[in-house]
């Protein structure tokens, strides 16, 4: 299925390069991606989760649809519905 995921990218032009770095012991490297590479079906689960945390939907509901079992788990996701809720405010300056 990601491989499918990864061609649908790449046909609607999902190509921005996405610079992912890596540490092997004390060697840095960096690689350079077309973002459709790095599409599979975490990636709309991640996104689903912001989008419905962002959209203020209680957390414990998120879990519930997610089968997401502790809060622990979640924290990140809220952090990042709590950062766009942030930004979509200081739209008012």
């Amino acid at each position: 299925m990601n491989d499918y995921i990864k061609k649908l990218g790449k046909l609607a032009g999902i190509a921005t390069k996405i610079q992912i770095t890596q540490y092997k012991e004390h060697d840095r490297i960096d690689t350079i991606y077309p973002k459709y590479e790095l599409l599979c079906t975490h990636t709309g689960r991640k996104t689903f989760i912001c989008k419905a945390l962002s959209l203020r939907l209680p957390p414990n509901v998120v879990m519930k649809w997610t089968v997401h079992s502790d809060y622990k788990a979640m924290k990140p996701y809220i952090d990042i519905a709590d950062s766009i809720n942030v930004n979509a405010m200081s739209c008012f300056g």
